[in-house]
Parts: C-alpha cells; structure tokens; sequence
C-alpha cells in the first residue's frame, strides 16, 4: 500500500493536478530535470544529479555546512597518516548502515572507489588525480581490520588535497551487495544505478520517471534521520510556470528562475526568497579544434572576445545583481582566487585586435546554450554585443543533458556554460581549465581541443606544491596566465537564488551544492 500511495503522489504532481498545499510531510521542489544523465555516482556530472547525490550517499569525509574549506568525518568517523608517506588510513563509523540495512564495511569503500575508476565515466579524473587508474587501483586500496581501510597514492599530492578530492560525489561510497546484485554482464551495477540507489544518507530514491519527477524517500538507517518523509522533484521546464506554482503554494521550492521572476516573488505573500553562495563560474568556451570554425582556434580572436563582453551591463542590468563580475577560473571564496577583471567592453579595441590579426568582417559561429534563464538571456546579450565589431553569433538552444553530450563529445563550435568545482581546492578548476595530457582525463582543456603541456605541467606542479604560500602563488601564475590567453572569456560568478515558500525552516545550502540539505527541512 506504501509503494502505491506514493507513486500516486508523485503521479499527480507530475500532471499538474491542482492541489490546496503540499502534504506536510513532503517537500516538492520545481525544477527542470532535462539535464540528469546518471544517479550513479560514478558517472553523474550534472548540476541536479550531483545535487541529489549529496542527500543520498556519503563520503568517507564531508565538508563542515557552516564553513566549506573544513572537513569533518562523513562515513568515516576518523583518519590519520597511513603506512607509508602517501596513504592514509580511516576508520568506519559504528553502526553505519546502508539504507538496504547492510552494514557498511571497508570492501564496500574498496568497491566504490575501484569500480569508479574502473568504470571510467566523466567524473573519474577526479580519483585519477590520485595516480589511479583500472590496472593499478586495486593495489592501492586494502582493509587493514573489521571498520578499517587504508588508501595509497601514487601521485605527488599531499593528504590535505586527496582528502578533499575524497569529498567529491564521485567519491561516495555504494552499497557494494546492493550493487553487486542488479550488475549486468560487467557494468558493475552502473545501469542499474542510473535510475535507482545504494547509499546511507538521509535519503534513497523511491522512484525516477526521466523528464517527469525524481521521489526520494527518508532513509530509517540514516546517522542523521531527516525531518521530511518524502521529496520530490518534479519537472517543470518553463520558468514561469515555476514561478506560478511557488506563487500558489502548488511546490515548496522552485529553481531556476530569471531575475524579474525573483524580484516579483520578493513582493508576494506567503514566499520568500534565499540567497545562498555559489562556487559556479559561467564561461564562454570555443572549441580550438572545430574544423568548420578554425576562428574559433586563432588566440587573436580570443583576446578580442574578451572585450566584446559587457560584463557589468550583464550582472548589473540583465541578470540584476543575480551574478557577479568574475574573469578567473577560480571562485570568489576558494583559497587563492583571483578578483582582478582587467577586461570590460570596448568594441573598437576588439576591431583592432581582429583587424590586426587579418579576422575579416562578418565573421561567424554558433553559440550552443541550455535552453533556461540566464542562459538564453546571456547569449541574447553576447549575440548583440559582439555585433557591434561585426562578429555573428548564431544561438543554438538546447536541453542541458543535449548541451553536456555536445561538450563531451566536442560537438560545437563554443557554449556559454558553468563550472562548479568537485571539491574544495583550487586544483578542483585547475584541473579542468588548465590541463589536458595525452592519454589522460577529458578535461574541460580537453573538451575545447586546448593543446597546453606546459601549462599542464604548471598545474601539476601546483598540485604537489607543500608549502601553502608558494602552491597559492602557482595557482595566481595559472589564473593570471589564463585570463590573459586562453579559450575560456570567464564571465561571472553566480549567486544561488531559491525562492521557497515562508512556511519552510531549515533551508540551508552550501557554496558547492545546487540543491538544498533535505535532510533538515521542516514545514510548520
């Protein structure tokens, strides 16, 4: 009866059936969910799917709520240097348990971690940091009793960063007999994962429709039980539909709204708007190697597309203080950021750089953008701008799973999109904006053809540096580097807006989620 009453709830809200309020025990959020591709961890890189990842597993070691840069224990209660310089050893909470009921063991964090690597899907740069790869990262991986496990390294990092890399949603740790028993043929549990769940947070999912609604139910063998039996997430794809059901007390939460949108809610009854920090940077990247656009490879049409952007009518104006101005890779909030913005717009500046270079008049690419407030509104704007030094960009909207395939795939010609960091260290961008090696990960460089051994061998460097001074004057060199020569123009740096009904207590998020904690919401 409990498995039909609640597909039915979550049914109804899928079609939209009016309703006076939310039931009291059930948290409904409004949000598009065209961009989840995976809930397994071991492949989900999407803003929604990692934001729901963080309210269904756990990681040996989390992140302080109230303080992002310190680490407090997760699934594991404590950890200390291990049996050689680059290992470390931790010891499992007691009692932990999955929300199956199995208990969680040191072989369930070895599964975890070797079938990620193993896996090798787009979140698995993050554990190749450590040196690990599907030959090698059984040998680095050992139970050394009944609650312990040690974990070594190959690479020259210190144990600061690899337990902050340790933090990451592909990091979680997966019921491995759960797993294990709906793995087909060699996958691990991966096709199974996709739509389903094995941790031990304060949720588990009840059931996914894809492009409809995602219902989570409360875990009983939680350490921290939450408040709220149920969340559900349920499509919407218009904002100002969003917008509507917010307004109407039809959802608790709604995501993803443009700036009037927020600013109209500011004045309404019965809702209130949060503003939460934000580690999102939003980009335009050109993909170097698109053989229809060889522009988009020329670093003279970069440096004038740096001054083609009107950074402060885009915060101040459009986006309404929503975002601000920020051209480094690096967010305002991590160790080392950069807040320099040398650029701003200047049309006849950018026509000398592009004349001097020999870039003809009429030039043109396409621009592939989500198809959600800001970014139709951003490209709208970049499209009107870079028009006045007789550069045309074609706008080619599209769902964010759509947007994501294209850039893995280095299907476009340049995208106006964000970067969030994994973790909570300034090698989490670098690796990603500044490094591309052969045969390695499919970084970001990667993804925009971005040939650079010497900045990677930087980044490197930057990542082994000991000494706290010197490893944040590295990574200034890299961010400074970048934002002078490179085919990212670093744009702004986001602020997340929630507009949430007034009868919700509780909400909280951090600098590096996309969803609230669900855990400790409570509805009066």
């Amino acid at each position: 009866m409990r498995r039909f009453t609640l597909t039915l709830l979550a049914a109804s809200l899928v079609i939209g059936l009016a309703q006076a309020a939310t039931p009291k025990d059930t948290l409904v959020v409004a949000i598009p969910l065209d961009g989840i591709i995976s809930f397994d961890p071991a492949e989900a890189f999407e803003t929604v799917s990692n934001g729901s990842l963080r309210n269904i597993y756990e990681q040996l070691v989390t992140l302080d709520r109230n303080d992002s840069q310190k680490l407090v224990p997760g699934l594991a209660s404590a950890w200390q240097p291990g049996s050689s310089e680059h290992s470390l050893r931790f010891t499992l909470r007691d009692g932990a348990r999955f929300a199956s009921g199995n208990a969680v063991t040191p072989q369930d964090v070895i599964f975890s971690f070797s079938r990620a690597v193993r896996l090798n899907k787009s979140p698995a740069f993050i554990l190749a940091e450590l040196g690990w790869t599907p030959e090698n990262v059984d040998s680095h991986l050992k139970a050394t009793g009944d609650n312990q496990v040690e974990i070594s390294w190959d690479a020259g990092i210190g144990r600061d960063l690899v337990l902050r890399l340790l933090t990451a949603p592909v990091a979680s740790i997966v019921d491995g007999k759960l797993a294990t028993q709906h793995q087909q043929q060699d996958d691990k549990g991966n096709g199974w994962l996709r739509t389903h769940s094995a941790g031990s947070a304060a949720y588990r999912i009840r059931q996914y429709v894809p492009q409809q609604a995602l219902v989570l139910e409360k875990n009983n063998y939680a350490q921290h039980a939450a408040q709220l039996k149920n969340v559900i997430l349920k499509n919407v794809a218009e904002a100002s539909s969003r917008r509507l059901l917010i307004q109407q007390g039809d959802v608790d939460v709604a995501y993803q709204l443009g700036p009037d949108q927020f600013a109209a809610l500011k004045q309404q009854p019965g809702v209130k708007v949060e503003n939460y920090p934000s580690d999102l940077v939003f980009y335009l990247g050109f993909n170097t190697q698109n053989k229809q656009q060889p522009l988009l490879g020329n670093p003279a049409f970069w440096q004038a597309a740096r001054w083609l952007v009107d950074y402060k009518s885009l915060a101040d104006e459009l986006l309404k203080g929503q975002y601000q101005v920020h051209q480094s890779f690096l967010p305002q909030g991590f160790d080392g950021a950069l807040n320099t913005t040398p650029f701003h717009y200047d049309v006849e500046k950018a026509k000398a750089i592009l004349n001097q270079a020999g870039i003809k008049p009429g030039s043109h690419f396409s621009l592939t953008v989500i198809n959600q407030p800001p970014y139709i509104d951003v490209a709208q704007a970049l499209q009107a701008s870079f028009a006045a030094a007789d550069v045309h960009i074609d706008i080619q909207p599209v769902a964010e799973a759509e947007l994501w395939g294209k850039m893995r795939g280095r299907n476009f010609q340049s995208i106006f999109i964000y970067w969030g960091a994994d973790y909570p260290d300034a090698h989490s961008n670098a690796s990603a904006f500044a490094s591309n090696v052969p045969g390695g990960a499919k970084t970001l460089a990667w993804r925009t053809g971005w040939e650079i051994p010497k900045i990677s061998a930087e980044t490197r460097a930057a990542a082994a540096e000991s000494d706290a001074t010197q490893r944040r004057t590295r990574y200034t060199q890299l961010q400074t580097e970048l934002q002078q020569n490179s085919p990212y123009v670093t744009i702004l740096q986001g602020q997340q807006l929630v507009a949430l009904r007034d009868n919700l207590q509780g909400a909280q998020q951090g600098i590096g989620n996309s969803l609230l904690w669900f855990d400790q919401l409570t509805k009066n």
